[in-house]
């Protein structure tokens, strides 16, 4: 991963008619200068509780007031994501419908599943981004380690012995933990779950003894002493956890993780819903509120996006991402 986050093209926040003639289908069909006419769902493809949830959650209720209709939330967690993604991939094409996804939904998932229900760029239009979602490693303080290299090498006197969870197979924290493994020639049982929440259940119990994961879950825990935040895995620490070096502090400069999440539509949405939903998007984005709450997080508001761009930007993270991903060697069935 020797590329970084600052080479990227990421644009940030403070970074840079029917007629009644028309078959019965098309006349159901809403009219796009009169959408939304109804609530809208927003289907989050992980449970309750992680990052992609809390985000959508901070962010639907301004959707709402800016559209005038309800902007429902709604979890769809299961198979890494990819269950919730393919059902908004085979919704009806009417605005009615949204999906938040992820960099692991749309663009890990197709380097490593063997055969995915949807492709990202067929099947889904890119609306707009919403956060940038740096990554830290956080372990179980009954592992007795402080650093990244006295956790390496607590790795490799024994092999196998440990385990990570992650939101699911394909997630940005499962290839987060195979390629820290792949590069530091250590072995770790990864545990795949339905979304954060239930990581950070297990990892304070101790069942399972590290995770990968976004700064603003990890926060609240490391502040309490119960978890401990080992590496930032971005070029610059994080204002969430200015007492966590970075990886590249710690002798791994090659090592990056990070993710996004952003709204994508079925294929085939009309465009002006398409450009109603993204200039929305976009708006509450630049709501000092809604960012706040996004930064407190540990989320940086993601702006400045046309659905244009957005669809070139998923274009570039596919051909970053995948790669990489089958270097890994991580597959799912």
């Amino acid at each position: 991963m020797a590329s970084t986050i600052s080479r990227r093209t990421i644009l940030v926040a403070g970074l840079t008619l029917p007629g009644l003639t028309l078959p019965l289908a098309a006349r159901s069909q809403p009219t796009p200068s009169a959408w939304p006419e109804r609530p809208i769902r927003m289907l989050v493809p992980f449970a309750a509780g992680g990052g992609t949830d809390i985000s959508t959650r901070i962010i639907a209720p301004k959707l709402s007031d800016l559209l005038g209709q309800p902007v429902i939330v709604e979890n769809r967690p299961g198979a890494g994501g990819t269950l919730g993604t393919a059902e908004i991939a085979k919704a009806p094409p009417d605005g009615s419908a949204f999906l938040m996804a992820t960099l692991s939904t749309v663009g890990l998932a197709v380097g490593l599943y063997r055969s995915l229900p949807y492709d990202p760029e067929r099947d889904l239009i890119a609306v707009h981004p919403t956060v940038l979602v740096p990554i830290a490693l956080v372990v179980h303080p009954a592992l007795g380690v402080r650093t990244v290299p006295e956790f390496v090498a607590l790795l490799k006197a024994n092999p196998g012995k440990y385990s990570f969870g992650s939101a699911g197979n394909g997630t940005s924290g499962h290839i987060a933990g195979a390629a820290f493994l792949n590069l530091t020639g250590t072995e770790a049982l990864h545990v795949p779950y339905r979304g954060s929440g239930p990581v950070f259940n297990d990892l304070l119990a101790g069942t399972v003894h590290f995770t990968f994961d976004i700064t603003g879950l990890i926060k609240p825990h490391h502040a309490a002493g119960t978890l401990r935040a080992l590496g930032i895995a971005t070029p610059e620490r994080s204002p969430e956890l200015p007492d966590v070096p970075t990886f590249i502090e710690q002798g791994l400069p090659e090592y990056r993780a990070y993710s996004w999440y952003g709204v994508f539509a079925p294929k085939a949405t009309p465009a002006p819903i398409v450009a109603r939903m993204a200039g929305a998007i976009e708006t509450a984005l630049a709501d000092t509120a809604v960012s706040q709450r996004l930064v407190e997080q540990g989320l940086v508001p993601m702006r400045d996006f046309t659905p244009a761009r957005f669809q070139q930007f998923l274009a570039d993270e596919l051909a970053y991402w995948v790669p990489i991903v089958r270097a890994t060697g991580a597959k799912v069935d």
